[in-house]
């Protein structure tokens, strides 16, 4: 193995410098209407130049734009009865997560939910494979991202040893007929697997180690599949392969640039969906009623919070 020489390691420290500023800009998302951007001519970032500026201010302004088509799109799946099922795959560390996130920061999680199902209970291993997800599909006027799916027997399952040969074919042979079912019951279903490379998986787990705040993040079963990166290679491109169907097509997404990644992906979701704007009436805010009568009564100070900021 070659010695890093010094132009390397100040390639890297940049890039992890970038990588945390990504997750400073993570939480900034979060709280984007409190947030001020900088005025023009102000001084950058330590960390960054003026280009890196130009680009982050970017991603802002369209992250802002797409989510308010997003918006847009989910009034239009209430008001229609629309139902969507969004596939979410890829390799751990593919940035799932983050596109997930991105998707339903400003819509009603009554509407737009995320299932994240556990490893499977025992009784559950005992049933058809497909029933506990089914009871995750949406309702009328529902959006449903699957954070992984029933795609686990095609990756986890099969590379882990967690499944039989014959529990694994027999997945093959139902897995388009079950998503067929589900198109034709009125639900739209809509797969995607984030792409990333060899060697920026391998960053993402070494910055997760080094992060206390990510550390939760990595799993031994996260840990070993790392170990096991061209087996999970030949069993996604099976899995695309024979499950790549009409009804319910792959996408891949290019995912080593995390915030092209979201744009490019919630881009591409938004042009799957026939949505228009709906229309709202114009919301006037009712006066407040006022009774002489009415007296408030005194929160009791030993039930309320400290006040230490």
């Amino acid at each position: 193995m070659s010695t890093p020489s010094p132009a390397n390691d100040d390639v890297l420290f940049k890039r992890i410098q970038r990588d945390l500023v990504d997750d400073f800009d993570e939480e900034l998302e979060m709280e984007r209407e409190d947030w001020e951007i900088p005025e023009p001519g102000a001084a950058p970032r330590p960390t960054e130049d003026h280009s890196d500026r130009a680009a982050r201010q970017h991603y802002f302004k369209e992250l802002y734009r797409l989510q308010g088509e997003l918006v847009k799109l989910h009034d239009w799946v209430v008001e229609t009865g629309h139902r969507m099922v969004i596939v979410c795959e890829g390799r751990d560390a593919a940035g799932k997560g983050g596109v997930i996130k991105r998707i339903t920061q400003r819509l009603n999680p009554r509407v737009c939910r995320v299932a994240a199902l556990p490893a499977p209970t025992d009784r559950e291993k005992t049933q058809w494979y497909f029933q506990r997800y089914i009871a995750h599909l949406p309702a009328a006027g529902e959006i449903v991202l699957f954070d992984r799916s029933w795609y686990n027997r095609a990756g986890v399952e099969r590379v882990m040893g967690f499944c039989s040969d014959e529990q694994y074919e027999e997945f093959f042979r139902t897995v388009p007929e079950f998503e067929k079912m589900l198109v034709r019951s009125g639900i739209q279903v809509i797969k995607y697997w984030f792409s990333i490379s060899d060697e920026e998986q391998e960053f993402r787990f070494r910055c997760r180690i080094n992060d206390p705040l990510k550390q939760w993040k990595l799993s031994p079963m996260d840990l070993e599949s790392r170990k096991r990166w061209e087996d999970y290679t030949k069993a996604k491109e099976v899995m695309l392969q024979r499950t790549h169907i009409p009804e319910a097509p792959w996408w891949v997404v290019p995912a080593v640039d995390k915030k092209k990644t979201r744009l490019n992906c919630i881009h591409h979701l938004l042009g799957q969906v026939p949505y228009k704007e709906v229309e709202r009436e114009l919301i006037v805010l009712p006066q407040r009623v006022h009774r002489p009568d009415y007296m408030r009564a005194p929160i009791p100070e030993e039930i309320q919070i400290p006040q230490i900021y």
